[in-house]
């Protein structure tokens, strides 16, 4: 069985702290491959510099210098995780590439697993973390919540996936038909449609620096989980609508008959005013959010910017 061409994709945001130990972990891998024959020896890294502002792309360009297996794109100003990792998959070469985080916190030592999944005919090979030891209480279960969630709202997305998985050639040019400007990979990738395999690794400490997913840019990534994948939110929308609807239709006849039969039984009072006002007030802001979040993203995809522009290419 021949030797493949593997590309490793690394995004990066201001990682300049981590970038040097990142490097000399992958090329060892990379080693290892081509000494077993599986890696050939146009095996090579990619690292994309998501417009940092510390000095992530100098490091780039003198690990690029030390070593030609190290490639690099700059991105001309951020365009966040999701792009500058589309970035590098749809113009880093290879038969496969894998994409991970520069942290270090996904394994490679899965890596040989991905490979021989892809050998056995899968076109993408999904890194699962097999347990959440590493992160806090809170992050654990609010991640099960949300993929319990996306579930809920009939997204086909893999739990406790991140973005560290492997890809044919034949799956990333059907990914480059995708031109959704508000990009969520998690779900992209699953509607491909080839076979795929799951390989499972215990998530690592990262390494150093922090961590460039604080809780806002979690909640938002989730949001676009939602309203990137699914209309399930419009549809509880006409649903509570209608419900309330129908609720106060009811609540308005039991009134009219009081007043009618039972006058002495029809007191005056605010608490059945003010009550109904805040809370049919309130439901119709989060309607008008819920569709808020829809609308905006069909303004920014009529708009068809670029998803991310490359300055510098090595």
């Amino acid at each position: 069985m021949s030797a493949l061409h593997l590309n490793l994709v690394v995004p990066c945001y201001n990682e300049e702290e981590v970038l040097g130990e990142t490097s000399r972990q992958l090329l060892a891998q990379i080693d290892r491959l081509q000494r077993e024959g599986i890696a050939d020896e146009r095996s090579s890294i990619t690292f994309i510099d998501d417009g940092s502002k510390d000095g992530t792309w100098r490091i780039i360009e003198n690990l690029h210098r030390g070593d030609s297996r190290i490639h690099g794109l700059k991105l001309s100003r951020n365009r966040g995780h999701q792009n500058a990792l589309l970035a590098g998959l749809l113009s880093a070469q290879g038969e496969v590439l894998v994409s991970l985080d520069a942290d270090l916190q996904d394994d490679i030592e899965a890596i040989p697993k991905m490979i021989a999944a892809y050998r056995n005919g899968a076109d993408i090979v999904y890194g699962v973390r097999a347990r959440r030891d590493t992160d806090t209480a809170f992050k654990r279960n609010t991640a099960r919540m949300y993929y319990a969630l996306l579930r809920k709202f009939g997204v086909d997305v893999i739990p406790d996936h991140a973005d560290y998985r492997l890809m044919s050639r034949r799956a990333l040019e059907a990914l480059r038909d995708f031109r959704e400007v508000n990009l969520f990979l998690r779900g992209i990738i699953p509607l491909l449609g080839f076979r795929t395999e799951i390989v499972y690794y215990d998530r690592l400490s990262r390494f150093a620096g922090e961590s460039k997913y604080p809780f806002v840019k979690m909640l938002a990534l989730a949001l676009e989980g939602v309203f990137s994948f699914s209309t399930v939110p419009l549809r509880w929308i006409t649903i509570m609508g209608a419900t309330l609807a129908f609720a106060s239709f009811c609540f308005g006849f039991w009134a009219l008959i009081i007043k009618l039969f039972e006058p002495q039984l029809a007191l005056p009072g605010w608490t059945s005013i003010v009550v109904p006002m805040f809370f049919l007030g309130g439901l119709q802001l989060l309607a008008l959010g819920v569709i808020g979040g829809y609308l905006s993203r069909v303004y920014t995809e009529t708009k068809q910017r670029p998803r991310f522009i490359i300055e510098k290419s090595i």
